[in-house]
């Protein structure tokens, strides 16, 4: 696969920087991938390279080499698969960019080649502070669209069947959670966590129910407990100023207890410990446990430095 992805964007890149038709000999011996020993095999790989390109949007032209119209060549006219200039600003770009920088789609980080692609942006870095947007991202994708058009969402979930009606979609301490009434008790909106979820289906019915206009997905969340409060326990962290209260906003019941030009001191409930130093581990050194010992013990063993 991974070859097969190399030559395609080999081909891709070729098509857009020739200024004339390339014809499928200079195609065969100019772009990386195309080695094939026969000609048979050369014309089938090539056939399914411009197929699949074609499949996503790309503008592959047939067009005469030359004026008698003997022989054809193949070209990307680069206006046609040019994107529309969105006329950002300079601050709009960095802001991209550092969005681009601080979030990660199941643990990989995001490219920001795209946001060079709208005009460039300003070198600036989004530091440790990142969201892992899990891993699941067709389920996620799935909720995201049921949730703007309005649509009701099937599962199962503690092994029963379920409908109900999104509301919002939030992360804390890296899980995803629906929030949503289920039809039949349309009073009370429940959190589902997306990965104890399963045979999602979205219903074919757009503007199927209509979502409080003062629904505050991060407030609503923040009103759960989201595990057992006697099963619970609390630990006190020190967070770094700049990123404290992003991350007090993501805490489960958070208790401040001191706040200085430097750093922030608050207590957290933490119903699932490694979740939480999971958690702890995105803020890099701008975070540290300070108790119970138990936590830190587990931070340091996740970090391979064992007490």
């Amino acid at each position: 696969m991974q070859k097969v992805l190399e030559r395609v964007l080999n081909l891709l890149a070729f098509l857009l920087t020739v200024n004339t038709p390339a014809t499928a000999e200079e195609i065969r011996y100019t772009v990386k991938g195309y080695d094939q020993s026969s000609d048979e095999a050369f014309r089938r790989t090539f056939e399914r390279d411009k197929d699949l390109l074609r499949s996503l949007g790309v503008p592959i032209e047939l067009r005469h080499t030359d004026a008698w119209e003997v022989e054809v060549g193949y070209l990307i006219a680069p206006n046609q698969y040019a994107i529309p200039d969105p006329g950002l600003t300079d601050e709009e770009r960095t802001a991209l960019l550092l969005a681009a920088q601080a979030v990660r789609f199941g643990g990989q980080s995001t490219e920001a080649a795209a946001i060079f692609k709208l005009g460039g942006a300003s070198p600036q870095s989004a530091g440790s502070l990142t969201a892992d947007l899990g891993h699941d991202l067709g389920m996620l994708g799935d909720l995201f669209g049921a949730l703007t058009d309005r649509r009701t969402v099937s599962f199962t979930y503690t092994s029963s069947p379920r409908v109900a009606e999104p509301y919002g979609l939030g992360l804390r301490f890296g899980n995803w959670y629906l929030l949503a009434p289920e039809t039949d008790q349309r009073s009370t909106v429940k959190a589902f966590r997306v990965d104890r979820m399963s045979n999602v289906s979205v219903g074919e019915v757009a503007k199927a129910f209509a979502r409080p206009t003062s629904f505050d997905t991060g407030e609503t969340l923040s009103s759960f407990s989201l595990g057992n409060e006697s099963e619970a326990t609390t630990a006190r962290i020190r967070f770094d100023i700049d990123i404290a209260d992003v991350a007090i906003a993501q805490s489960t019941s958070p208790k401040e207890r001191s706040r200085d030009e430097r750093s922030v001191v608050v207590d957290i409930s933490v119903f699932s410990p490694d979740r939480f130093v999971a958690w702890m581990l995105g803020f890099d050194d701008k975070a540290v446990i300070e108790s119970p010992k138990e936590l830190v013990d587990l931070l340091l063993a996740r970090l391979g430095n064992s007490p």
